[in-house]
């Protein structure tokens, strides 16, 4: 048995560096992005792709407490064949399994208990290429894809979470002396002890779409509070979060702690597990990735809990003039693109002046704008391979049920096409539909289109457009927000509205950094200040809600005096 203290010792380094990380904001990854043989060694994508495959028809292994018959709900995307079933979980089992698994794990330590996290997304980085088939046959991702965002990108911000956790549960000292001088006799004197105490039994929430880059942070930041946590993914993404819960409670029975601290509860669509536990009252925090109509539920309904919730909004591009067309219509199109548009971050609405604007190849006016981006999505997404790469496939209905109500818009400027992949010939791959609208169309473009579904907007003008924008994210929240001119004016009031907005701003991006794209460690995902999420990944208040700092205090003698 490896003790949490000795894990904590190995992995000091690593701790050490990632809260460094976090405080300076500059690039650092702890796991390599890129799948490579030289990177990973030369076995590990085969054998990776042997244990995904050794999953498949099978009842997955793993112990969940009270069990109650076995789930099998994944269907891929890819059209592969899943047929992995789960223990069904009985939700009253899981959360008296995660309380009395509890006190072991606050006597651990907020040292020890970061010592086994670091081991424990260690254990899934060396799971990376297994895990990035689970993500790719799961979500749709293309493998490079899931390889990054649902693998080293999802570590990286596994790791963060930590860090930011073990920084702030030991800011406090955990002992301490205290003195207070008295006239004419000795001092008063007390021993102090902080004690860092998780709020309770954490419920993390997962999505279809990422599976581990959303439900890793809560997931981390609760156990390292102190808090053990029962893990409930979207029945169409299981697997990423059973193998992830299954290395946990391996590395967790090692270090001599009950394994009952991460479970899995895997539940047939309409079983209600999520909002079961959700209001709970021996659940105190909720983490949720989805939906706004469920994430407002709980935000309503779990009040024993703090609740953190990511869900959908309007993400928009405000464009008033650059300096590097082909920058921007390569960039945009590339966003518009990624994963088919089924990400949180993708823009929806992009706001354009009526009249056109300047740009280093002269003026263009709306029309041509609109031409010109419907060329540029052509010419990424020419090549059938290099299309499905980026494109991935389509996740669920819902996705498709609303590209094809888009498509039947009036002014469409890029009709969505099918595209062919030869590995996956049952693959449903589309590119993206880009309709035009006036800015009174607003019961159009008010509504989120989750998918491969953007708006051309023409307004009166850019500071139009920035009313709009600061209106639109106010009232339905946003999850990215971007701007392109050549103004200093212009970027100043972009700025400011992105502040009255609550919402982050990239400016006049063009090369190889995309909007809906974020860093570990540097960026920051969410704000907490607009409807579409109450928190940021990373920072201080996603942590501090998860856990209590409790005193006790007794007399201490007075230190006798020595003698010569």
């Amino acid at each position: 048995m490896t003790t949490p203290t000795e894990l904590y010792e190995t992995h000091r380094e690593l701790l050490d560096r990632a809260v460094q990380a976090a405080h300076e904001r500059d690039y650092w990854s702890a796991f390599p992005e890129s799948p490579s043989k030289s990177v990973y060694g030369e076995d590990a994508a085969p054998a990776g792709e042997r244990a995904f495959t050794a999953l498949l028809g099978k009842q997955f292994p793993i112990d969940v407490p009270g069990a109650v018959g076995t789930v099998s709900t994944e269907r891929s995307p890819f059209g592969i064949e899943l047929g992995v079933s789960y223990p069904k979980a009985d939700p009253l089992a899981l959360v008296a399994a995660a309380r009395a698994a509890t006190p072991a794990w606050r006597a651990a330590g907020p040292e020890g208990r970061a010592g086994v996290a670091a081991e424990i997304i260690k254990r899934i980085n060396a799971r990376s290429f297994e895990l990035a088939h689970a993500v790719q046959h799961t979500t749709g991702q293309a493998f490079v894809m899931a390889f990054q965002a649902g693998g080293a990108h999802a570590q990286d911000r596994a790791l963060e979470a930590v860090a930011y956790a073990l920084a702030a549960s030991t800011r406090m000292p955990a002992g301490a002396t205290w003195a207070k001088p008295q006239r004419g006799t000795d001092p008063l004197r007390l021993a102090k002890t902080t004690t860092v105490v998780g709020r309770g039994v954490a419920l993390v929430i997962g999505c279809t779409t990422f599976p581990t880059w959303n439900s890793y942070p809560g997931l981390f930041a609760s156990l390292v509070t102190g808090n053990p946590v029962i893990v409930k993914p979207h029945p169409g993404a299981v697997l990423p979060l059973a193998i992830s819960v299954q290395i946990c409670r391996e590395v967790l029975a090692e270090a001599g702690q009950n394994p009952d601290l991460v479970t899995l509860a895997v539940e047939q669509p309409g079983d209600g597990i999520a909002a079961t536990l959700a209001t709970h009252p021996d659940v105190r925090i909720v983490d949720f990735t989805g939906s706004s109509e469920f994430g407002n539920w709980l935000e309503a309904n779990a009040r024993q809990a703090v609740v953190y919730t990511e869900k959908s909004g309007l993400n928009t591009v405000v464009v008033d003039s650059t300096d590097d067309y082909r920058g921007l219509l390569r960039n945009l199109s590339f966003s518009l693109s990624l994963y088919s548009g089924q990400m949180c971050t993708t823009p929806q609405n992009l706001l354009v002046p009526r009249d056109g604007i300047e740009t280093d190849a002269g003026h263009k006016s709306a029309d041509e704008f609109g031409a010109d981006l419907a060329a540029a999505l052509d010419k990424l997404l020419g090549d059938p391979k290099r299309a499905a790469g980026t494109l991935g496939a389509i996740v669920n209905d819902g996705v498709r049920g609303r590209l094809a109500e888009a498509g039947d818009l009036p002014s469409v400027v890029h009709p969505s096409a099918e595209v062919a992949e030869e590995q996956f010939p049952n693959a449903t791959i589309r590119t993206p539909v880009v309709v035009r609208l006036d800015a009174a169309d607003e019961k159009t473009y008010t509504r989120e289109w989750f998918g491969p579904v953007s708006f051309l907007i023409t307004t009166d003008s850019t500071r139009h457009s920035l009313e709009i924008f600061v209106e639109t994210v106010r009232a339905h929240g946003a999850l990215t927000a971007a701007v392109y001119s050549t103004s200093p004016e212009v970027l100043a009031a972009a700025r400011e509205a992105a502040l009255d907005a609550g919402v982050h701003l990239s400016e006049n991006l063009t090369g190889g950094v995309f909007v809906n794209q974020t860093a570990a460690f540097s960026d920051l995902h969410g704000t907490g200040a607009n409807p579409a999420a109450t928190a940021s990944l990373t920072d201080d208040y996603f942590v501090t809600g998860r856990f209590f700092a409790l005193q006790s205090r007794h007399h201490v003698p007075a230190p006798e005096e020595s003698h010569a």
